[in-house]
């Protein structure tokens, strides 16, 4: 294959953190060490959020990552926020889980061209109040996580998971609701 056309991509910055460039960095907000903020400028983080060691926030050039006050997030945690990430208030979110809002599309007519260079689609991931985000898991573009519902470690979310309903696997599936009739 002939890559002389592939796009350059430059560099995101060392993602060095400085909370006062963050758009927003509430009261009490603790970052431990290794974490690491890439367009800090579209990240707005609210009161007492924990961000657990080597934790990326990515943010992007253009959408927004809106982290919701009392939220714990695990080390080691990738939150892409190209097509935008909404956190509700009081969300834990486990070590290890990737959260990811954008993905390569490759057409028909793009057979020959690796998958890197293919055009991106962009789709927001919303997590509810008081949702609960096992160790490991991943959150595809697209989707929400309703509020007080519980994915199970290393699960696979690609659609939407009701508020209060358990959801674990590869992909995840529901298991059951947390108490309220569904």
């Amino acid at each position: 294959m002939d890559f002389s056309r592939a796009r350059q991509h430059a560099t995101h910055g060392d993602g060095r953190l400085d909370p006062k460039r963050l758009a927003r960095c509430g009261a009490g907000v603790v970052f431990e060490a290794g974490v690491l903020i890439f367009h800090p400028e579209n990240i707005e983080i609210s009161d007492n959020v924990y961000v657990g060691h080597r934790a990326v926030l990515k943010g992007y050039h253009r959408n927004r990552m809106v982290i919701g006050a009392h939220t714990w997030i695990g080390q080691d945690a990738f939150l892409h926020s190209a097509g935008g990430i909404t956190i509700g208030s009081a969300v834990g979110i486990g070590p290890r889980v990737c959260i990811l809002t954008s993905q390569h599309v490759p057409d028909d007519a793009q057979l020959e061209v690796p998958v890197l260079f293919c055009a991106l689609a962009f789709a927001p991931v919303v997590l509810g109040d008081g949702c609960d985000i096992g160790i490991g898991s991943i959150i595809l573009p697209g989707v929400t996580v309703g509020e007080g519902a519980i994915i199970g470690a290393g699960a696979v979310v690609a659609g939407d998971v009701p508020a209060f309903e358990v959801w674990a696997g590869t992909p995840a599936r529901r298991l059951r609701s947390r108490g309220r009739s569904s």
